[in-house]
Parts: structure tokens; sequence; C-alpha cells
């Protein structure tokens, strides 16, 4: 049997909630097993697939691996807004461009502490904090602040996330020291089409820091843009470059370009909501242990296109106020959807990766 066929097998259908459960908590079902020795054209003729076999595909693997009734609520804060001196051509908060997005300094900490409650009060079980910088040479202060907002909001039971641009492996240490679960930095796309979106910081840069960060013991949250202009190829190029990381990513963030006045991709066209589904089909069955976070974009979805992707394999999903620059879906919407669908808030630190990595062991979960 040829090694992409024997990889999309047909694998069975779980008919009620409660053997969903059983499946997800059970390690002798996981037939479908994660590895980190991927050949890019086995990824191609997986998302190549037809997409409704593809989406059924994933959602066996999906079920195999998650409570495919929990999805995680997450809500993300810009604590230091604009004025980044990266080339980045989709984000409005570079120097570079004149966009609506105006520059302003790092927040003081009680702002944002009162944000995070807000959010833990309204369900949201991981808390994010985004600073619009390309590394933190020269931001000690700055840093030491940030390092107490770690502190705090881990210390309400949240786990926390933070994006600050590029890091070194003592940043990294400090941040894990200070009780940080994850860091995004996303790869945003290929390594080949990735020249055409950013020139003031390489590949490999991006790969340093997630190394400095995976090795410091936090989770990694990588993941991409769609909409950029990239070709499918290049979309299965970034699956690929994160499947063969020596450890997948806990989170993997699927990105919805939402154009904005006066980057160079303002007049790029939003991407296809199939290419959207196909991309996360393709992911779960790729990082069958990985988090995929329906990320920015998520709010030009309907509802029905929305629970078409948790049934492909997201499980995480950016609600409140708003995403760092882009609209979001409140959290009464977002409850009531998932109120209407049958699914359930994932709790904190309830993902068995991120478990491990913080001695938090939940009661009646298995660790492999």
């Amino acid at each position: 049997m040829h090694r992409a066929a024997f990889l999309l097998r047909r694998l069975p259908v779980q008919s009620t909630l409660s053997s969903a459960r059983q499946t997800f908590s059970s390690p002798s079902a996981r037939a479908f097993s994660s590895k980190q020795d991927w050949a890019r054209e086995d990824i191609q003729k997986i998302y190549d697939h037809p997409l409704l076999d593809l989406v059924f595909r994933a959602t066996n693997v999906h079920r195999q691996h998650h409570d495919p009734t929990k999805i995680q609520l997450c809500t993300l804060m810009n604590i230091k807004t604009g004025g980044c001196s990266e080339d980045c051509s989709y984000c409005s908060q570079s120097s570079r461009y004149s966009t609506p997005t105006k520059a302003s300094p790092l927040l003081e900490i009680g702002p944002v502490i009162e944000a995070a409650r807000r959010a833990k009060e309204n369900g949201s079980t991981r808390f994010c904090m985004g600073a619009a910088w390309r590394d933190l040479a020269g931001r000690k202060r700055g840093f030491e602040r940030i390092l107490q907002m770690v502190r705090e909001v881990r210390s309400m039971g949240m786990e926390v996330c933070t994006t600050l641009g590029m890091l070194s492996p003592q940043q990294a240490a400090q941040l894990k020291e200070a009780g940080l679960t994850a860091y995004n930095h996303n790869l945003d796309t290929s390594r080949e089409f990735y020249p055409q979106v950013i020139t003031s910081r390489s590949y490999d840069e991006r790969l340093d820091t997630i190394t400095a960060v995976r090795d410091a013991g936090i989770s990694v949250c990588s993941g991409g843009i769609l909409g950029l202009g990239e070709s499918d190829e290049d979309r299965v190029g970034l699956i690929w470059e994160v499947a063969n990381m020596p450890e997948h990513p806990e989170s993997f963030p699927v990105n919805a370009l939402v154009p904005i006045p006066g980057t160079p991709l303002e007049g790029n066209d939003v991407v296809p909501y199939h290419t959207l589904l196909r991309t996360i089909a393709t992911a779960r069955i790729v990082l069958p242990d990985t988090i995929i976070r329906l990320a920015a974009g998520r709010n030009t979805l309907a509802e029905s296109e929305q629970a078409m992707c948790f049934m492909a394999g997201a499980n995480a999903i950016f609600t409140g106020d708003q995403m760092l620059t882009t609209p979001c879906a409140p959290w009464d919407e977002d409850k009531a959807m998932m109120g209407r669908w049958g699914l359930e808030g994932m709790g904190s630190f309830q993902q068995a990766r991120v478990a491990s990595k913080e001695n938090v062991i939940p009661q009646g979960m298995v660790l492999e």
C-alpha cells in the first residue's frame, strides 16, 4: 500500500460523545501516532485529497487524540501597540507603513491584570499578551514588567502566553521561571515564500527563537497566516516545517489574513473558506496531538463554517474584545455558539502536553 494511502486509511467513527471521550482518554486507541519525519510529498498528497473525505479522516484523527466536545477559549491582549521596526507586509503595527494603528508604550501591570481577570470570568483559560517588538534588546525594565505580568496572570490559575519577538535562551529561561505556559512565534508561511512577506527577520532566526523556547521547557505555539499570496505548496511547506520540528508545537494557530489599509497586502483577496478548512484538516492529520487554534479572521466565518472547522480538528479560539489589531467575536456570542453545537470550554492545563511541562496532572488524565 502506498505510504500516503496508509496514512489516510479509514479510521473507525465514534458514534456517541461518551465513546468519543473514552477514545480520547485511552492510550490504546491512539493508533495514529505523532511523528517528526514527514516527507513533504506525503503531506502534499494528504492536502490534495478530496475535501470532504479529508475532513472525515481528520475528524477521526481528532477524536483519537482529543475530546471532540472541548474547545479552549483564549483571550489575546496587545500590551504594547505599534512602532515595530520589522517590515512584515501584513502587519499594521510596523513603523514602516502608514496605517490606522498608532504606537503606544508598554501598558502598566494593573490594566493587564484586570483584563486577565475579566477574561477568566468570561470563561477564557489562556491569556496571551503581545508586544510589537523585534526583540527585547535594551528593554530590561519593560521585560521585568512583563515578567511580573506573567507571574500575576499565572497566579490566577490561567495558562499564560506571550509573543514578544525574538528571544535569547536567557530570556526564555526567565519567562519559564516566571511561570510562562507558552510562547507564540509563528513561522507565517513556507521557507520558500517567506522572503516575499518579511525581509527584516530571517526564517532561521524564527526557528532559533522557537528552539530557545523549547529548550527552556516552555510550550511552543507556532503556526501561520493564510492569504499572504502563497500557494497550496507553501501551505504544505509551513505544515511540513512545523511537523518536522524535534517536538511538535503544543499549538498551531491558523490565521486568515485580514487585509489592513496602509499595509503592502491591503489589496489581497480574503482566503477562500475551503482553503482554510483544507489547511486545518491537513494540520490535524499531520499534527495529531497539537491544539489547532482558529485565530485571526474567524469573525468573518459563518457559524456553520466554524463548526466544520471544529469537526476538522480546530479546538481553540480567540474570544473577547479583539485580537492584536483585528476584530474578535465577544465571549457571549462564542459561548452561545458553543452551546448550540454541544461544545464545552476546555479547562486550564487540561491539554496533556501542557500539563506535562507544568507538572500539573488533571484528574483522570493519562500522560504517555
